[in-house]
């Protein structure tokens, strides 16, 4: 078990996944922590559909996987994952090229699959997953402290229509996340974002937060827009 600040920052995305189920107790206790997220005006509209190895699930994980598929094909062209520092091996852009492929060529074999679903209340907002991705970070978060991982996807939006004929999911349910769930292949660690003096002003849009710094031993990521200097 890790305490919540440790948690959260060595939370990472987990895309590789050893084959071992998630036993019924260690589920139970991932699903609790995401119902403990608050929802808007504590309606509780969030609901968890999890795909496991039922018959009506391997239905399910094969259309996602097919969908995913696609999906990686086409971010791979459009980013150009597989030009210039992608084609060298070791670069963090190589390296998530190759997670990603072995992420969508093993889908079917993914351990859990959690649809985090939305029974609306009201017509469509562009805030209603408001009430959704506090669970799924909580979900995740408690993945994390169990020893599993997971990641926040939404390639299965191309296949939104399929799935709702073959889950029987009601028409007043939206499909807000896709989450992978299983045991690392690999390992969290520290999650690399931009210094916190790049995300944080104060008092005004780009007033310097002075206060804002990063705890000791804290790394960086390679990738992403260019930052301000830190010093």
């Amino acid at each position: 078990m890790v305490d919540l600040l440790e948690g959260i920052a060595t939370t990472r995305a987990i895309r590789r996944y050893r084959p071992d189920p998630i036993p019924d107790d260690d589920l139970a206790k991932i699903l609790f922590a995401a119902s403990r997220a608050p929802t808007g005006s504590n309606r509780q509209p969030v609901r968890f559909l999890v795909l496991r190895d039922g018959p009506k699930a391997v239905e399910a994980k094969a259309l996602l996987g097919r969908s995913f598929r696609s999906g990686w094909q086409a971010k791979r062209d459009q980013d150009g994952y597989a030009a210039g520092s992608g084609s060298a091996d070791g670069s963090p852009k190589a390296r998530m090229r190759a997670a990603m492929e072995h992420f969508v060529d093993h889908f079917e074999q993914t351990p859990v699959v959690v649809l985090a679903c939305l029974v609306r209340y009201r017509e469509p907002t562009p805030t209603e997953g408001n009430s959704v991705y506090p669970a799924v970070q909580n979900m995740l978060l408690a993945a994390r402290a169990l020893g599993y991982g997971g990641v926040i996807t939404g390639w299965h939006m191309a296949v939104d229509d399929e799935l709702r004929e073959l889950l029987g999911i009601p028409e007043g349910v939206a499909l807000h996340a896709c989450i992978p769930l299983g045991r690392p292949q690999g390992r969290h660690g520290p999650v690399r974002r931009r210094p916190l003096r790049e995300l944080v002003y104060d008092d005004c849009w780009e007033g310097e937060a002075a206060w804002a710094t990063d705890p000791a031993g804290t790394e960086y990521a390679a990738a992403g827009p260019p930052q301000r200097p830190t010093s």
